[in-house]
């Protein structure tokens, strides 16, 4: 963790502060091109693989008495199911949205977790394509859900109109709904996970480039607060681990929350 923190500054003395431009790496391959690769890039592909892996592994020694390994993956598919869809949207309804939850979760989870593993120190959330991807499948699952399960008409009736109000009031109240549904729903589950990747990313880095600074060329008795930052960076990492469960549970929760807000006749 500490020489990837410091990574792009070998043979440099100094400190060198982790910058937004560690999120825009230069291309390892096909640069210039609409495939180019680069070290995101790279990252996502090894999260994808990764989980992948983990279920074809799990689903080919899968045993009617389960090991560790697949107990532990049993659980997570078991709370994707039981408490994000079935507890949201009621278990019949649920049933039908267990894929993309699941979906969802694990792989928002896996590619948060590269943001703190040795080697690849990026999440691949952290660059904003990734989470509007997410939330622009989320945005059109949620959307074709009302629209099939209400109609056109019916959809934007239960969603821009909420039942219950004074009259009047839609002229103030629907403008607000439109912006929600349509914008800001999407908008904030992509701000949301970017910005908790990013924070997380530069807190790390710059721990541990601090702790290579202080620990490898700073002088007498500054050496001593390479030791206070990288107990800071651990604190950190544990933390970042924390919160990559967290954002993909939020995620998953939310996507869950939207489609029902859009089948049920009145919320």
């Amino acid at each position: 963790m500490i020489l990837a923190a410091a990574e792009g500054h070998e043979g440099e003395s100094g400190f060198h502060a982790p910058s937004i431009a560690d999120f825009f790496p230069p291309a390892i391959l096909f640069e210039g091109t609409p495939f180019e690769l680069n070290r995101v890039m790279l990252v996502r592909f090894i999260a994808v693989a990764a989980l992948m892996l983990v279920f074809v592994i799990a689903a080919r020694r899968a045993t009617v008495v389960p090991g560790r390994f697949q107990t532990a993956v049993e659980f997570v598919l078991e709370f994707c199911r039981k408490s994000i869809a079935f507890e949201i949207l009621g278990e019949e309804r649920g049933r039908k949205y267990v894929p993309i939850v699941t979906t969802i979760f694990c792989a928002i989870l896996f590619f948060n977790l590269t943001g703190v593993i040795p080697g690849l120190n990026i999440a691949g959330t952290g660059v904003i394509g990734l989470p509007i991807v997410f939330a622009l499948w989320v945005y059109i699952t949620y959307l074709s859900a009302g629209v099939r399960e209400h109609g056109v008409g019916g959809f934007l009736k239960n969603s821009l109109f909420p039942p219950g109000v004074p009259a009047p009031l839609y002229i103030l109240l629907t403008p607000v709904e439109i912006l929600q549904v349509f914008l800001l729903r999407p908008a904030t589950l992509v701000i949301r996970l970017l910005a908790n990747m990013i924070a997380g990313h530069l807190l790390l880095a710059l721990c541990f480039a601090a702790t290579h600074f202080l620990l490898l060329e700073a002088q007498g008795g500054m050496k001593v607060f390479g030791v206070v930052t990288f107990a800071g960076g651990f604190a950190f990492t544990l933390l970042e681990l924390f919160v990559a469960v967290l954002q993909a549970y939020v995620f998953a929760i939310l996507a869950a929350v939207y489609i029902n807000m859009s089948v049920e006749s009145e919320h």
